[in-house]
């Protein structure tokens, strides 16, 4: 039962550290094309986002999930264990003004409690389910190409509308303007599609273990109950507005000072590779994803002004996450089974 208390919990922080340290990227670029006042682009975060968890499907939730193979005591601790460890590290590196994701610091997590639950044979390192491709090594692949590819869309995409921009008045900049806010809500339902299944796959997995007296596994045939959905979702979509201030301030104006060109081809190019990436059952990184727009968009129109210092000191921070969060995972379980957490 302990277990099963801590899977339920971390999953429940995993999703409001998610609103904290993802969600808030949604309203990056409204930000900083100067569309609104905070509470008003919060709000409207806020509620794209829990219509994107309600109707959020389950194939990322099965990769998350399916990340370890383990039976069902060992499984739900290494779940727990990681949605902690990932939650931790990432309020203190969000308290710190990086956008860094729970998301590949879960993954990191889990891959480091499974080994010490019982070896590297443990983890999924690479599996294949129909058209989808699961596992440690596609996942983290799929997270750090995420960011380039949303790199090359947002460039491609600001560089041809930008050789119209000089002939474009300001009277018909007006509807690119309200474009933002149509591009944020679609970042921000693609944000709740996929990391809404991140926490919602673990609490499903936990919850189904609570009710069944053999082994109950994650990965291929998972469901999740419309209040998991419901529960998870408001989660994350109340976090946004809760502590995401610090993390909009770095990517809207401390990577890259754009227009409402630049912000609408950013939100476009990233709520495509987050949807996408849902779709075939990738947890990738919004903050991650994000950024890598906004850079890509300052790399066409206005490269001096990329603080490319601050660029760096980011993914850096990217990089650094899956070892240092794998050690964590592997020393809290030992800790967990030492202390008598496994029954």
């Amino acid at each position: 039962m302990a277990s099963e208390i801590l899977a339920i919990t971390g999953a429940l922080l995993l999703a409001v550290l998610l609103g904290i340290s993802d969600a808030p990227n949604a309203t990056a670029s409204l930000i900083a094309a100067r569309a609104g006042r905070y509470r008003s682009l919060a709000a409207w975060s806020i509620f794209w986002h829990f219509i994107g968890a309600l109707i959020a499907g389950v194939a990322v939730a099965e990769s998350i999930t399916g990340l370890v193979r383990l039976h069902a005591s060992s499984l739900i601790a290494v779940l727990g264990i990681g949605c902690m460890v990932s939650v931790v590290f990432t309020w203190i590196t969000t308290r710190k003004g990086l956008p860094v994701s729970a998301s590949v610091g879960l993954v990191g997590a889990l891959a480091g409690a499974g080994i010490a639950a019982s070896g590297f044979k443990a983890v999924n390192w690479y599996s294949v389910h129909g058209y989808r491709i699961t596992g440690i090594t596609p996942v983290l692949a799929g997270i750090f190409v995420a960011p380039l590819a949303t790199v090359g869309i947002a460039a491609l995409v600001t560089k041809v509308i930008s050789r119209s921009d000089r002939h474009l008045s300001r009277e018909s900049l007006k509807p690119i303007q309200k474009g933002i806010w149509a591009m944020a809500a679609w970042v921000a339902i693609s944000d709740g599609t996929n990391d809404g299944q991140k926490a919602m796959g673990i609490m499903a997995v936990a919850v189904a273990s609570g009710y069944s007296a053999g082994d109950v596994g994650g990965g291929h045939g998972i469901v999740i109950s419309w209040w998991i959905k419901v529960l998870c979702g408001a989660a994350l979509a109340v976090a946004t507005a809760i502590g995401g201030r610090r993390i909009i301030k770095t990517v809207a104006r401390g990577l890259y000072h754009g227009g409402p060109i630049e912000g609408v081809t950013t939100q476009a190019a990233a709520a495509a590779v987050i949807f996408g990436s849902a779709l075939l059952g990738f947890p990738v990184s919004t903050s991650s994803v994000v950024t890598s727009g906004m850079v890509g968009a300052g790399m066409v129109k206005r490269r001096h002004h990329v603080r490319w210092r601050e660029v760096t000191n980011v993914a850096w921070a990217w990089i650094l996450t899956v070892p240092v969060c794998a050690i964590f995972g592997f020393v809290l379980f030992i800790g967990w089974r030492a202390v008598g957490g496994l029954r």
